[in-house]
């Protein structure tokens, strides 16, 4: 039994064939016009001559009149030698082990002949076949001498051959319908000449095949019914172009009955148990086949367009399991594409674009999704596909004339119909990978797709971390793989007739993926690692692609810049840059809404932990230090360059943290009272009035304390705890760049070390803010501490009335229990800051008492001493001998106290000459006459006008009243 393949059905090149006989009849037929081509006799018959005294393609006319010597017909097959002709086309020659069809064997008949192997290869049985022979030898003898060419061979085997050579009546009948049927079509359906209209015979002929058709012919060789016929048929077959009667006649050499006729005799050249494989004895075959040209009107070039379509039709309809015919076919394309280029035929050109159209449809049907056809092991086959593809489009578009290729002349063939088949199957390898259910759609060693999709299947070894990957990563990894697989497989085959065939097979990858991960892209809202794993593999593989593309095009005319212009970047770093700072937003408003929320709720109690500071600094730093550690923790490649976007948004948010905590605390100027112009004023006095005044300063000191002191969340012990929340945040916060310094290391960032040597961004809003901050609350502190906590007995009690019996004492006990509170609750590297401004808020506080402490004060030269004293106590108190601050910072902090205390020593004479003395060094002669007010400064100075004034205006004694009434119009008494 012959075997089976995936027989593919192709419609005829050679035209619409319109006769009801089937390939069983015309193949009948075929090896009848065989037998007579090789059984002709005459005085010039056409013999066989040996292979090594001739080519192939040679023939030898006898010059004897004698009767021909055995005909190659009957030629051993034991004699057969090397096939030239498969030498020729690049076929592979060897022995092929054969069956003569259904097992019969030519053993038992002696040596098998090329007649008898052809015979068989046509399927024609022994009896069918002696029957032929029989009618043959018949017709010889009577037309001794005449060319089977002279002949209409159906008519003369009508008449040859009566029932009595058939086994029964049946097939007699079978056998005249067959040859009826074929001069109807050789004559009338697919005439050689055109049929003319006018003429009867057609006509005449079809009535005389349909009534034969209805009721049998009689063929006896002298019936009226015969001589009809053959009058009829003859006159037909004998017309030529100009008119005249020919000698030759034509009844099988119309179009396309004699190349359906000769593709059948060409069959025979192919195994009848394997139609795959192209026999030995092609050489032999070949030249019987050959004999029937003139009788069907063909020629060498018509011959190897039979040829190549017999070669590629066995080749596609066999499964392409032998690659023989391809590699013959791709050579015979050649002779085909000279002879279409000498060829003037308009039938021949018309026969040739049809073949070549029916061969590059099959051809770019696999080229077009070449992934899913070839692989490692047959890529010699698309050389060969691709190179038939290359020659037969050539030839469609040059060497056919525009009426039967119906296109204009492209540039360049090759290379557009190349670059089509790249860009169309790597598309179609993208689409199967990007749809498929398997984690590994695409080859990667030369197995074709499908064949990977199982192998794995049954493999079924795949990593959890694979199967937990995004679609898209796997994807990105299997389309690189691809393109690498691309470049060492199929670009070096195509690369023949496309010089940049990489590059453009990673454009269309580029290209695929890129609207794939665009399309991801518009559907990411936030960071997330799965997005973040798509884009790195997304970078990663326009990576592998760009290398790819520049080394195919490193030796091309522009260096592979058309290439790259091709493929837009996919800006996957830009993408992830821009998600990690949505990120790093997010983070931060979170925790900027939290600090808000937060410190709105924080009553600063200093037992809430034994570090006295407020539970929200642990957690607004424990905030921060987790969002550092997620940041390093995302799979990114630019920590070190997001990093500066994410600190300065924690710094904002320290830095409002730190605004948040010392609001509503006040400052300095917010406890220290106005200070009036003068302190010794009468109701009429141009200087305002000075119990008024006095009044103002009370109420104005009394209103400022009471914004900043409205709940208990501004008292001493809670801005204790708020330095203290300050100074521990500024101090974890050192402790936090290092370890974000040693993160940034760890993530092999390049620039790490900007961060750390301080050229990179750090917490510098926040740090600023807490040296401002720490001292803005210290000031508070002290200044609420001296000039509204203990007012009353320093404002209100210190030297009022006389001095000796309202000291200092008072105001010093008071004092200390303030100064033991911040000693115990201040952290140690800030307490000696509130102290100190403790300390300066004592000595402006007792400043005030002395020059600006109204009419309920006055002061001799005599009591200075015991002013200096209240003083040394107060110094001594900060000194708490030794175990307070040191002497140095005590004594520089004392400096105008004990400057403006120098004036207290003076009489009020000497006082006057001073005040004098200083007006004219600084307002001229001018104020000799008349004394100008000295402006208060606020900056106590022995040598300011103002400051020496106020103590002459705390003098109760004649000098000083007569002075200030005259200079200024102040009352003479306090």
């Amino acid at each position: 039994m012959p075997l089976s393949y995936p027989v593919q059905d192709f419609d005829s090149p050679f035209g619409h064939f319109n006769s009801e006989l089937s390939d069983s009849d015309l193949r009948l037929s075929a090896y009848e016009i065989l037998i007579g081509a090789c059984r002709t006799s005459g005085t010039r018959p056409l013999t066989y001559i040996p292979q090594s005294d001739k080519t192939i393609s040679q023939y030898k006319v006898s010059t004897a009149d004698a009767p021909s010597p055995p005909p190659s017909l009957h030629r051993s097959l034991t004699s057969s030698a090397a096939s030239k002709v498969k030498r020729s086309l690049g076929m592979r020659s060897g022995s092929t082990k054969r069956r003569l069809g259904g097992g019969e064997s030519a053993g038992n008949k002696g040596k098998a002949t090329v007649g008898e192997l052809v015979r068989v290869q046509l399927r024609v049985t022994e009896q069918t076949d002696s029957r032929i022979r029989r009618a043959m030898l018949r017709i010889a003898a009577g037309q001794l001498g005449r060319r089977v060419e002279l002949m209409v061979l159906p008519l003369e085997l009508l008449q040859q051959l009566k029932s009595s050579d058939f086994p029964n009546q049946q097939e007699y009948e079978a056998w005249k319908r067959r040859n009826l049927k074929l001069l109807e079509a050789g004559l009338l359906l697919h005439p050689h000449l055109p049929l003319n209209k006018a003429d009867a015979a057609p006509q005449r002929l079809r009535q005389i095949i349909r009534g034969a058709l209805d009721k049998p012919i009689d063929s006896g060789k002298n019936s009226e019914s015969m001589q009809v016929l053959r009058s009829v048929v003859m006159s037909l077959a004998c017309r030529s172009f100009d008119g005249s009667v020919s000698e030759t006649c034509h009844w099988a050499d119309g179009f396309p009955l004699n190349l359906r006729l000769y593709q059948l005799l060409l069959d025979a050249c192919f195994d009848v148990n394997d139609e795959s494989i192209v026999i030995e004895e092609l050489d032999e075959v070949l030249e019987l086949i050959r004999k029937t040209w003139g009788i069907l009107g063909l020629n060498q070039m018509w011959h190897n367009l039979c040829f190549l379509w017999v070669l590629f039709y066995h080749y596609a309809a066999t499964g392409q399991v032998e690659d023989d015919l391809l590699f013959a076919a791709n050579n015979l394309l050649m002779e085909v594409e000279k002879d279409a280029k000498a060829s003037k035929d308009p039938e021949y050109s018309k026969i040739l674009s049809s073949t070549l159209s029916s061969i590059l449809s099959w051809a770019e049907k696999r080229l077009l999704a070449y992934h899913d056809s070839f692989h490692s092991d047959n890529t010699e086959s698309m050389q060969s596909i691709v190179s038939l593809v290359v020659t037969t489009a050539k030839i469609l578009v040059e060497d056919i004339p525009c009426e039967y290729r119906g296109k204009r002349k492209e540039v360049n063939v090759a290379h557009d119909r190349i670059d089509t088949y790249i860009r169309s199957s790597l598309h179609a390898a993208f689409s199967q990978a990007s749809s498929s259910k398997h984690d590994f759609p695409i080859c990667d060693d030369g197995i074709c797709l499908k064949q990977k999709m199982e192998k794995v299947k049954a493999s079924k070894q795949i990593s959890s971390h694979q199967k937990n990957l995004p679609r898209l990563c796997i994807l990105a990894r299997e389309i690189s793989e691809l393109a690498f697989n691309e470049k060492a497989i199929f670009s070096p085959i195509l690369k023949r007739w496309h010089p940049l065939a990489a590059g453009v097979a990673v454009v269309t990858l580029h290209s695929c993926y890129g609207n794939e991960l665009r399309q991801f892209i518009s559907s990411i809202s936030e960071l997330t690692p799965d997005a973040i794993e798509v884009l790195r593999a997304a970078d990663k593989l326009e990576k592998d692609i760009v290398q790819i593309a520049v080394e195919d095009a490193v030796d091309s005319d522009d260096g592979g810049k058309s290439i790259i212009q091709e493929m837009p970047p996919y800006e996957a770093e830009a993408v992830i840059a821009n998600l990690v700072k949505s990120w790093i937003k997010t983070r931060v408003d979170r925790l900027s809404e939290w600090v808000d929320r937060n410190l709105q709720q924080e009553v600063w109690n200093p037992r809430a932990n034994k570090e006295q500071f407020a539970p929200s600094a642990v957690e607004v730093l424990r905030s921060v230090d987790e969002t550092l550690e997620a940041f390093f923790l995302l799979p990114i490649p630019m920590h070190a360059v997001l990093l500066p976007d994410l600190v300065t948004g924690l710094d904002r948010c320290l830095q409002n943290y730190i605004l948040k905590a010392k609001s509503g605390c006040g400052a300095q100027n917010t406890f220290i009272p106005a200070i009036p112009a003068l302190t010794r004023c009468t109701a009429g006095s141009k200087f305002s009035v000075f119990k008024k005044e006095r009044s103002q300063i009370t109420q104005r000191r009394k209103s400022q304390v009471g914004t900043v002191n409205g709940d208990s969340s501004h008292g001493i012990p809670q801005l204790c705890v708020r330095i203290n929340t300050l100074q521990y945040i500024r101090t974890q916060l050192e402790v936090l760049e290092k370890r974000t310094v040693i993160q940034l290391r760890n993530s092999n960032a390049a620039n790490a070390n900007h961060f750390a040597d301080g050229t990179g961004k750090k917490f510098e809003l926040s740090r600023s803010a807490f040296v401002e901050g720490i001292q803005l609350l210290c000031e508070a502190t002290a200044y609420k501490v001296v000039f509204h906590d203990l007012s009353h007995v320093l404002w209100d009690g210190l030297y009022v009335g006389e001095v000796s019996s309202s000291r200092i004492e008072p105001f010093l006990q008071e004092l200390e229990h303030y100064l033991e509170i911040i000693s115990s609750t201040v952290h140690d590297r800030a307490r000696t800051r509130v102290i100190t401004d403790v300390m300066k808020a004592s000595f402006d506080g007792f400043l005030m008492v002395l020059l600006a402490g109204g009419p309920a004060r006055a002061f001799t030269p005599q009591d200075s001493e015991i002013i200096e004293e209240d003083f040394k106590s107060l110094t001594d108190m900060f000194w708490s001998n030794g175990d307070g601050l040191p002497t140095d910072l005590i004594d520089k902090c004392s400096t105008t106290v004990k400057d403006v205390l120098s004036l207290l020593h003076l009489d009020s004479v000497s006082l006057v000459e001073r005040f004098k003395s200083l007006l004219l060094e600084s307002h001229g002669t001018s104020a000799k006459s008349r004394f100008p007010m000295p402006p208060t400064s606020g900056q106590w100075n022995s040598t300011e006008p103002n400051t020496v004034l106020r103590v002459l205006c705390y003098r109760s004694d004649e000098t000083a009243a007569k002075f200030l009434k005259k200079a200024y119009n102040l009352p003479k008494k306090l």
